[in-house]
């Protein structure tokens, strides 16, 4: 069964740096909890390793579907272990802050390897807003280690 999830977080960053630092997808393992990897594979798509239950890594292939900069990005999966879709938007809030909010749909397979996948996305909201509070302090920690 889908899973459709959505989450927002206001960040101390101006849009266009929230979206840079988005935009580079080998960013992150640096805020997302169970990415182990994420390499650009061609101008638009992407392979990702995401760590799995038991010590077996969950692999699939990323297309950005819209890139819209300062603005929005969309995504789909196209091929491997995770089906997964959906899109990041990037508003200008004034005084320095972006809200980031990310709408996420994905389809766990069937079977074992869909068990494995239920289990880390146990509770896919909370982790969804926990990675999202990750971003903010990875994007507003670099920005005052550049501040100074």
């Amino acid at each position: 069964m889908a899973e459709h999830i959505t989450k927002s977080i206001l960040v101390k960053a101006n849009v266009e740096d929230a979206y840079r630092v988005w935009r580079d997808f080998e960013n992150f393992p640096q805020f997302m909890e169970h990415i182990k990897s994420v390499h650009k594979s061609g101008e638009r798509s992407s392979h990702w390793v995401m760590e799995g239950p038991f010590g077996k890594n969950l692999e699939w292939d990323a297309e950005t579907t819209l890139d819209e900069p300062n603005t929005r990005i969309a995504w789909s999966s196209t091929r491997g272990d995770v089906k997964t879709s959906g899109q990041v938007t990037f508003t200008q809030l004034g005084k320095g802050e972006t809200q980031v909010t990310v709408m996420l749909l994905y389809v766990p397979p069937a079977g074992l390897a869909g068990d494995m996948v239920a289990k880390i996305f146990g509770d896919p909201e909370g982790k969804l807003e926990a990675d999202l509070k990750r971003f903010k302090a990875f994007i507003e920690g670099m920005h005052e280690r550049t501040a100074s």
